[in-house]
């Protein structure tokens, strides 16, 4: 609420330094705040009396929307995109899932591992669970499981998520300088 809007009897009034002026009633708090040719705005309503702060409050809004833009620059979204696998899956096909997977996770994006069961494939699902670790260890260099496989209906479902770690530019080339020595 800013100046007129306030519809307390009494109000602290804090400067624009941050000092505190004191306890005064809402029209004399108006008559200083015209004065100095700045808005009279509360920031805590729950204590007693309100406090209200003297400031410029289009300079305030201003800057506040140019921190959010800023803060909004600087998050990055983190997508969730799926990788569907059968129980009857081949060698080359999981290769290739996998590849895609780990693409996904070196973009920062989160994977969901599906696999879709069929008919009677659901009583054997231990040989599911064990093709969904095996999928885990094969992309784990660049990944954790965020989630354990997990019988949802006629699907299993396990989310990877990227490794949160992040080498230094020394140490990967380190590890680069280790990989050609051998």
């Amino acid at each position: 609420m800013i100046n007129e809007e306030i519809k307390d009897r009494q109000v602290r009034v804090i400067d624009s330094n941050g000092e505190q002026l004191g306890v005064f009633p809402i029209a004399e708090a108006l008559a200083i705040a015209e004065q100095k040719q700045l808005d009279l705005v509360k920031i805590a309503d729950k204590t007693d009396p309100p406090v209200c702060k003297l400031l410029n409050y289009d300079k305030h809004r201003y800057e506040q929307s140019k921190f959010e833009r800023e803060m909004r620059k600087k998050q990055k979204v983190v997508m969730l995109k799926e990788v569907q696998i059968s129980v009857t899956i081949e060698e080359n096909d999981l290769l290739t899932k996998v590849r895609r997977a780990i693409k996904f996770l070196e973009n920062g994006d989160k994977v969901k591992v599906v696999i879709r069961f069929r008919g009677r494939q659901i009583v054997h699902a231990d040989i599911a669970t064990n093709l969904m670790k095996d999928f885990a260890n094969r992309a784990s260099d660049v990944s954790t499981i965020q989630r354990e496989p997990l019988i949802e209906g006629r699907n299993m479902i396990m989310i990877l998520a990227p490794k949160a770690e992040k080498q230094s530019f020394a140490e990967k080339a380190e590890v680069r300088r280790k990989e050609r020595n051998n």
